[in-house]
């Protein structure tokens, strides 16, 4: 295999450097993060060829690339697809390690989303697993307007 670095060897340097940015949300995910901020309703989107609703929304169908136009209310319940559990502390992170974050497909969702998993023990979560968004008592036009999923009772 030809050398790629050409004799040099190459250096990692792990930085703490904080980069704060803002942008445009969209029409789309804007509607989706006010709703859930104004009527704390989980809102898709839906392609009108093959039917699949998307939550969190998407503008455009990936996979048949049309324009997706229809809103639908999807979950509150839905099921973890898949989890890790987090023993590092990031700056990224809003809540203190450690902490579950799961896949959750939500009820009336093809796809899933990624959030945190509390009320139960890490080591107690389950892939397939029933649960239910938590919203916050803080209101944000965010993700965090859920601020977590819990086991369904």
């Amino acid at each position: 295999m030809e050398d790629i670095f050409n004799g040099i060897e190459p250096q990692v340097y792990k930085s703490q450097i904080s980069v704060p940015y803002q942008w445009w949300a969209g029409e789309t995910a804007s509607k989706f993060f006010i709703t859930l901020r104004d009527e704390k309703k989980i809102l898709g989107k839906q392609c009108p060829q093959c039917g699949k609703v998307f939550c969190p929304p998407k503008k455009t169908c990936t996979y048949c690339y049309v324009e997706t136009n229809e809103w639908k209310e999807v979950g509150p319940k839905g099921k973890v697809l898949t989890y890790t559990i987090v023993y590092r502390q990031l700056a990224s992170l809003k809540k203190k390690v450690p902490v579950a974050c799961g896949l959750i497909q939500l009820e009336g969702s093809d796809n899933a989303m990624l959030h945190y998993i509390e009320e139960i023990e890490p080591e107690k979560i389950t892939t397939g697993m029933q649960v239910e968004a938590v919203f916050a008592d803080e209101k944000s036009a965010s993700i965090h307007a859920i601020s977590h999923f819990r086991p369904v009772k």
